[in-house]
């Protein structure tokens, strides 16, 4: 369920000639709102400036475009700072050799949490449970007859300096903006009294405003109202902005209890990573996966096992492993359900080559499978049987989501080649984005290799740079291929993406497709399905016979 808000906003001139106040409200789209979040500003120009409204407005226009404009990857706090940073020197450069100065307050609420950026004299306040919080500091000289001159404010210096604050939304909570022409001539139990009171929140804006020049303020009055109606389920930025309360675990030891975990078995132990196999209080089995010491000062480490742990999140469902909710969590890991069964590599040791009946069970799964995966804007990018669990129910589940990628949100960084060199693509050798083709190339790669032992280009090694020319017809390793089988694995491990399977879908479609024509369609004669072989057949039996015939004739001749 996404974030939903109810917001009210009320501005008035009062005694002044103009209004220098400005509001603004950006509600975007839900997949903006997902990834920046919902912003609401307010601004006080300075009357004493070339143009306090110009500059009030000129900012929030600025805020509202950019900020959405910035890479999705940058935290809220990142996204503001480049923003009114730039903005800061447009302020300075274009005053007509006079300052343009205005004060700001912003407020984004991005999926459970929000970012607060202040500076000057405008107020933010937060009211719940009939509490009222002040959020910002009055960035004004403490000094007699000095309180209404400001020290920091947009324009003023050319090192803008902001005030930032980040926290965690509260269900029914209202935050609440207000110029200095209103919280200067009330008092904060009126705040509170009105909030109290009115559940409308324009109507309670209005009073805000309405009270503060009956009050006699001089100034421009202006309030914003936004309360906290329903809650979105966490998202990848939650986590993140909990990365500094979450340490890396120390070392668990074989039969301790860690946060409620009984430790049972370490599984997996690798630069990159740590597993062990752990029971909760039922005595259920589970995975938990953490970093190892070495890696608790490489700052991209913790983000990508939270990131892993949001992309599973984010496509739950029975072709990947189930995720613990961690409501106690107070260090640094996940935790997955541990499922019977075996990987495919296993499988294969075990067993060598799937029979054909076993593989047709098993591939449309694993295609429905990536095909989910798509259609949620997430790239698997290490598919191979080593990353592929067959529980004892006949399940298949798409394991390993350390590598996974999606667009616009991860970083793919230059020269960084992931994955296992046999199952990856050939355009990603040469340096190509992260894709679906990409992903659909090492699926076919671990379909193609299941059923024949053999890798359809040959194994490719570490650091190896292959050269990519006609794959080897499966069916070479495989006579008991059908032909639109063959056909269906060179497709979908054509060296040239344009020429594989377009999506998942359709894969799958041929896939259907093909085996309900190969269950409906007579068996072919053998001379039309093999020729080369009867030919050869008839010749050899030819060759016997006249042998025969000639021993025959000798021995009577």
């Amino acid at each position: 369920m996404p974030l939903q808000l109810s917001f009210g906003e009320a501005t008035a001139t009062g005694p002044r000639a103009e209004n220098q106040d400005a509001l603004r409200i950006v509600t975007p789209t839900l997949g903006l709102a997902a990834s920046k979040g919902a912003l609401f500003a307010i601004a006080d120009g300075v009357s004493q400036c070339a143009d306090g409204g110009l500059a009030a407005r000129a900012t929030l226009q600025a805020l509202a475009t950019d900020y959405y404009a910035t890479p999705e990857t940058w935290t809220v706090a990142q996204s503001l700072d480049r923003v009114l940073v730039a903005h800061n020197r447009w302020l300075q450069a274009n005053g007509g050799g006079q300052p343009l100065l205005t004060t700001l307050t912003a407020l984004v609420l991005r999926g459970r949490r929000f970012t607060l950026a202040h500076v000057g004299d405008c107020r933010a306040y937060r009211w719940y449970d009939g509490q009222l919080q002040r959020l910002s500091e009055d960035h004004v000289w403490d000094q007699p007859n000095m309180q209404h001159v400001l020290k920091r404010a947009m324009g003023l210096d050319q090192h803008l300096v902001m005030d930032y604050l980040d926290g965690e939304l509260r269900l029914g909570e209202t935050f609440v903006l207000l110029s200095d022409g209103v919280w200067a001539s009330i008092a904060e139990r009126d705040i509170r009294n009105i909030l109290g009171s009115e559940t409308d929140l324009t109507s309670a804006a209005r009073t805000l405003v309405d009270l503060a020049h009956q009050n006699g303020s001089q100034d421009n009055a202006s309030a914003l109202l936004l309360r906290v109606d329903e809650l979105s389920e966490a998202v990848l930025a939650d986590s993140l902005a909990q990365l500094a309360d979450w340490p890396l675990p120390p070392r668990l030891r074989l039969g301790q209890t860690f946060e409620g975990w009984y430790i049972e078995a370490l599984l997996g132990e690798s630069r990159q990573s740590l597993v062990y196999r752990v029971r909760d209080q039922q005595g259920q089995p589970w995975l938990l996966k953490t970093l190892p010491p070495s890696r608790a000062d490489e700052l991209e480490a913790g983000p990508a096992l939270l990131q892993e742990e949001w992309f599973l999140r984010r496509v739950a469902g029975r072709h990947y492993p189930e995720l613990h909710d961690l409501p106690r969590r107070q260090h640094l890991y996940y935790v997955q359900r541990e499922y019977s069964g075996q990987t495919l590599v296993q499988r294969f040791t075990q067993q060598g080559p799937m029979s054909l009946p076993d593989w047709l069970q098993m591939a449309p799964r694993l295609i429905r499978a990536l095909g989910m995966l798509h259609r949620r804007n997430i790239l698997h990018r290490d598919i191979k049987p080593e990353n592929l669990h067959l529980d004892d129910a006949g399940e298949l589940r798409l394991l390993d989501f350390g590598l996974a990628y999606c667009p616009g949100l991860s970083e793919d960084q230059p020269h960084n080649l992931p994955g296992t060199p046999s199952y990856i693509a050939p355009e990603a050798f040469a340096g190509a984005a992260p894709s679906r083709e990409q992903d659909i190339y090492a699926a076919g790669v671990t379909l193609y290799y299941l059923l024949t032992g053999h890798y359809p280009y040959g194994e490719v090694e570490a650091f190896q740079r292959p050269r990519f020319g006609n794959a080897v017809p499966a069916s070479r390793y495989r006579p008991d291929l059908p032909q639109w089988l063959d056909d269906m694995l060179k497709r979908a491990v054509a060296a040239e993406p344009a020429q594989r399977f377009e999506t998942a879908e359709e894969w799958l479609l041929v896939l259907e497709q093909g085996e309900r024509l190969a269950n409906s369609t007579p068996s072919r004669p053998l001379l039309e399905r093999e020729p080369l072989k009867v030919w050869r057949g008839i010749a050899l039996l030819s060759l016997l016979l006249n042998l025969a015939l000639l021993a025959w004739l000798g021995k009577n001749g």
